[in-house]
């Protein structure tokens, strides 16, 4: 019976270790919500990477994301890539980003991001880097970029779809 017991506490303390699989974090301010917050890992030397979260505003107000802030990088820059006449473009958003009532906007590659500039050392796949970013109105948010692997096109977790409805 000792034996039982001590198989059943070993393995409910190894459980523990490892765990079931993490769950995204989902960070609520004011009447916002938070999810997907993540980045790419960089080569070492790089200066640059973007960041990219998604926004829920579940309140009856506009709210606007407006500054971003890290102990990791010299400045953080709310961007907007585009295409313009067969261009791509990227430019920053120097008055932020409006997150309507009742809308979710997702900076994402290709699209809106956060621009990680001057950073003072790599990003590392499997590291969660710290990061604050000021809304309007819900103020102050402090949350972690999961840092993926180089290339990552979605947070780890998230399945792609092609048009024909397959998973990538």
């Amino acid at each position: 019976m000792k034996n039982i017991t001590r198989t059943f506490a070993c393995a409910a303390a190894l459980f523990a270790l490892v765990g079931a699989p993490a769950h995204a974090q989902e960070v609520k301010a004011g009447d916002l919500v938070i999810t997907q917050v993540w980045s790419r890992a960089t080569p070492t030397g790089a200066k640059v990477a973007g960041g990219y979260l998604t926004i829920e505003n579940k309140g009856a107000a506009p709210d606007r994301l407006i500054s971003g802030s890290g102990d990791f990088a010299g400045k953080v820059e709310i961007h907007e890539m585009a295409m313009n006449n067969g261009v791509m473009t990227m430019r920053p958003l120097d008055k932020g980003l409006p997150i309507e009532p009742g809308k979710t906007v997702k900076l994402a590659p290709g699209g809106y991001h956060l621009m990680l500039m001057d950073l003072k050392g790599p990003l590392k796949q499997g590291d969660k880097v710290p990061l604050t970013l000021e809304f309007e109105k819900a103020g102050k948010v402090t949350l972690s970029l999961d840092v993926q692997a180089v290339g990552a096109q979605a947070p780890a977790g998230e399945m792609k779809h092609d048009h024909s409805g397959t998973k990538k």
